[in-house]
């Protein structure tokens, strides 16, 4: 009895979002235009994080962090007016995927004094599916 009881509100709940028979589904995530659309669509969700600071979009200004259109294969910290870290700048890296999963994995310890405050992704899957999708938009 204890089951049926906590089960029937969930059932509730999962009625309110059901559409009437015969209507078409709704559109679940806001129109997007141009870039943006492609960008979106393919952003694993592990992206989720990064896309707090970083944009994708080609020619978008800078966040927080450097546009990452075009990064892979990038040299780092030449997205231009963008103010990295001396670190940054000094570090000679290019970001081929080996970097990129070594940096993405520990920020701080691939870049020691990296102005970037994500303390890294430690699941290597999700770096993976993140590093092939900045591929895609290189």
């Amino acid at each position: 009895m204890k089951k049926l009881l906590i089960l029937a509100p969930l059932a509730l709940l999962a009625a309110c979002g059901s559409k009437p028979e015969g209507e078409p589904a709704a559109q679940d995530t806001p129109a997007t235009t141009g870039n943006e659309v492609a960008a979106a669509d393919a952003a694993p969700t592990a992206f989720n994080q990064c896309a707090i600071c970083h944009k994708v979009e080609k020619d978008a200004p800078n966040g927080v962090g450097p546009n990452l259109h075009g990064v892979v294969g990038k040299k780092a910290a030449s997205v231009a007016g963008f103010s990295y870290s001396p670190a940054m700048t000094a570090s000679g890296l290019t970001w081929d995927e080996a970097s990129l999963d070594a940096y993405l994995a520990d920020p701080r310890g691939k870049v020691p004094g990296t102005k970037m405050a994500y303390m890294g992704e430690k699941d290597a899957a999700k770096r993976a599916e993140i590093i092939a999708w900045l591929k895609k938009n290189s």
